[in-house]
């Protein structure tokens, strides 16, 4: 799925452009990986007269490998831009190599680092106060009063437990019970009856992946009947599989992506959507799509316009390069992407729109769009 070429001044032949990219592709978030590669496998070898060279690296999964890698792709291979990493930690972690080599890291996991190590820094996730927000939009719109908080016991866990808290707030929802499990966990019993005893009109599960269905299950198993919201990290074919008939009806906001053929042709995101599923799934076969993919893709659109317009002033491997590509990126604005639209400045390096989620449910074992 090749970009609109643009139009190229006559000059000489430059340098060609060389883009790291950090993802997992062994260990704990290597199903993350796998999505981030799927996207990297779509973008274009060349842009106008130019070509571009991808090096790809392993994280494991680990901080501290992903550093490694970032000072690697900057020292050795003197790529003009990182993309990735998956995971917080390690997209933390690269900030601050990113500010230290002057290079622009574009991470795709939703880091927010220091005002001081954000200058070349930048993200294409949405923050989870804006995800986990738009479900507490739908619970106030539902007159919910009262929410139960179920959520791993750890630093994501805790990212949406404090997103929950701000939002709800904000919303006039109190929080009634707060109860932690481990991503191993068999079971969360002692959980879920806490959760029920303290009787919430609805429950949020802070969670991801195939865990995030057991309190789920175990609440419908100890007779809670409210509603129940997932986090949009469930967006996968895994959690349908593995939750079952235990899921339906659970509701979760996303990007856009996930569900494109569902969105009105009114909805700015449609059209690169579909293009996107429709060139990842001619690939990887149907239902490969995903918001994670999706995100990757972003990073491309992104960097397709700052490398574009850096190009007007400097060669690729260049500090100069380097330097117009980071005020590029500063200056995008109102860019429609697969996942959303993103408008970024110098006190905002993710820019996604927090109109840009839509609300779905598990019906029938598969994504139904809600609004």
């Amino acid at each position: 799925m090749p970009p609109s070429p643009f139009p190229w001044p006559e000059a000489s032949a430059l340098a060609d452009i060389n883009v790291g990219v950090v993802f997992s592709l062994t260990g704990p978030a290597a199903s993350l990986g796998a999505e981030t590669k799927k996207a990297v496998e779509l973008m274009p070898q060349t842009l106008g007269a130019e070509k571009i060279n991808y090096i790809i690296l392993d994280d494991a999964t680990d901080p501290t490998n992903a550093v490694k890698n970032a000072r690697k792709l900057i020292g050795e291979n003197k790529v003009d831009v990182i993309l990735g990493p998956n995971l917080i930690t390690s997209g933390t972690a690269m900030a601050d190599v990113a500010n230290e080599e002057k290079t622009v890291l574009l991470s795709m996991a939703p880091i927010e680092v220091a005002a001081d190590k954000q200058k070349w820094a930048f993200r294409v996730e949405p923050t989870a106060e804006i995800m986990v927000g738009r479900a507490v939009a739908d619970m106030k719109e539902k007159g919910i009063k009262t929410v139960g908080f179920v959520g791993f016991n750890d630093s994501w866990g805790e990212l949406l437990l404090k997103a929950l808290t701000k939002t709800s707030d904000a919303a006039g929802i109190k929080i009634v019970a707060t109860e932690r499990f481990a991503r191993t966990d068999t079971s969360v019993t002692g959980q879920a009856l806490k959760v029920v005893a303290a009787k919430p009109d609805a429950v949020f599960v802070g969670g991801s992946g195939t865990p995030a269905a057991l309190p789920q299950s175990t609440l419908r198993e100890r007779g809670y009947k409210g509603p129940i919201y997932q986090s949009h990290a469930v967006a996968n074919r895994d959690f349908l599989r593995v939750g079952g008939k235990a899921v339906e009806g659970a509701r979760l906001a996303v990007a856009p992506v996930l569900v494109a053929e569902q969105l009105p042709d009114s909805h700015p995101n449609k059209k690169v959507g579909l293009a996107f599923v429709q060139a990842v799934e001619a690939k990887n076969g149907p239902n490969t799509r995903s918001t994670f993919a999706g995100a990757s893709w972003d990073g491309w659109l992104m960097l397709e316009g700052a490398f574009t317009t850096a190009l007007k002033s400097a060669k690729p491997g260049t500090p100069a390069f380097r330097e117009a590509v980071r005020d590029a990126l500063e200056k995008t604005s109102k860019l429609v992407g697969a996942n959303g639209t993103y408008t970024m400045s110098p006190t905002n390096h993710g820019g996604y729109a927090p109109t840009s989620p839509v609300l779905i449910e598990v019906a029938n074992g598969s994504w139904k769009l809600v609004k």
